[in-house]
């Protein structure tokens, strides 16, 4: 994650308003989580969604964070035995997740798994692809070739190590569109913003522990 600094003119301007719940109960909340907002409070910005869902809530645990540029579906607790309960899912990957990308250029395989372990830079707000850091796989197949020559892929996280997706995606030659981290020039400047969408989230309900999938359509 990311808040921006002075060196590179970067200015934290999130999109205003309210967000969109996709699901809601007596434990949890889901919303959908636009690009350009900070999941949880930042440094140096308190505005983010946990801080404008507490105008709703009066109790809110996030169990799971998304990247600030990342959009897609967001989930909340609101009582603590059910934060409990949410967490231990994420924790142990019982948490099937689908992500949505645009990414540059055309992947010569339809699909595959990228096994590239990851480790986070020393005082950068960034990861790098390692061998002796943590072990980190991505399954992935394509959506769509597009007529513009890049591509929709689908994309599966099998463990959740920090910009695992976009680091797996240059990794493969394929950076993520809009991706002002990793993408070379032409990735950066083919869209608005990062192409990276938390679609489908699939789990079990903290209460009840009957299975909930949840969906979210994808904005570009």
């Amino acid at each position: 994650m990311r808040e921006g600094s002075a060196e590179d003119g970067w200015v934290y301007a999130p999109p205003s308003g309210a967000l969109e719940v996709v699901h809601q109960d007596r434990d949890m909340v889901v919303v959908n989580k636009p690009s350009g907002l900070l999941s949880v409070p930042g440094r140096l910005h308190p505005d983010c969604a946990v801080s404008r869902l507490k105008e709703q809530f009066e109790t809110l645990y996030p169990v799971h964070r998304l990247d600030m540029d990342t959009s897609g579906l967001l989930v909340l607790a609101l009582r603590r035995k059910a934060e409990r309960a949410l967490m231990q899912q994420f924790q142990e990957r019982s948490v099937a997740k689908t992500y949505v990308a645009r990414v540059f250029g055309h992947p010569k395989d339809k699909g595959g798994s990228i096994r590239l372990a990851l480790t986070r830079e020393t005082g950068r707000p960034r990861s790098r692809v390692d061998a002796q850091g943590k072990s980190a796989q991505t399954d992935w197949r394509v959506l769509s070739l597009d007529s513009d020559g890049n591509s929709r892929l689908s994309l599966h996280p099998r463990t959740g190590r920090s910009h695992q997706l976009r680091l797996h995606l240059q990794a493969l030659g394929h950076p993520i569109l809009g991706d002002r981290f990793y993408g070379h020039a032409q990735a950066l400047a083919a869209a608005g913003r990062l192409c990276l969408h938390a679609a489908e989230l699939s789990l079990r309900h903290p209460y009840s522990g009957e299975p909930l999938t949840l969906r979210s359509k994808v904005p570009f």
